[in-house]
């Protein structure tokens, strides 16, 4: 709908399809290099295998101490970063050094909500792809594999369309 900017991704492989709606968005897919996870305590469990899938691809991840605690308890390797809120160094220093390629940030409560606006504003001031959902961490991953292992294509809706 061009009136509210939204766009749309078609492929047969639903990762390519959501890695095209996000280059026609003008937004990146987050590429090999540290992914930084701060998320409330019902999605810690859920995000394990996409931080699992993340790993095999040569990502790192950094995590606030709650989140690098559970997820190393499913051994998943990370690194503990300070929140905001806990002091220097933490995970603002790492997104404004370049170090940070992908945020996952699910909040609630009063002081995680303020911590996790400065970061969203972060991503959006070094342009890092943010992903506030488990379902939207867990669609991006299958983006960030699926545009790695295929090769993009282009088809007419038609073509699409035909398949039936």
């Amino acid at each position: 709908m061009k009136s509210t900017g939204e766009v749309m991704g078609i492929d047969d492989d639903l990762g390519l399809a959501l890695a095209k709606a996000q280059q026609a968005a003008n937004q990146k897919i987050p590429e090999p290099g540290c992914v930084f996870i701060s998320v409330r305590r019902g999605d810690k469990e859920p995000l394990v295998p996409v931080v699992k899938s993340l790993l095999e691809r040569g990502f790192t991840v950094l995590a606030t101490d709650g989140t690098a605690e559970r997820l190393n308890s499913y051994g998943v390797a990370c690194e503990q970063i300070n929140k905001i809120s806990q002091g220097r160094p933490h995970i603002l220093d790492k997104i404004k050094d370049g170090q940070v390629q992908w945020i996952i940030n699910t909040s609630s409560g009063n002081r995680t909500t303020e911590d996790s606006y400065r970061i969203r504003r972060a991503a959006l001031d070094y342009h890092i792809p943010y992903t506030t959902t488990v379902s939207g961490a867990v669609s991006m991953a299958q983006a960030i594999i699926a545009s790695a292992e295929q090769e993009v294509g282009v088809k007419t809706v038609q073509e699409f369309s035909a398949k039936g």
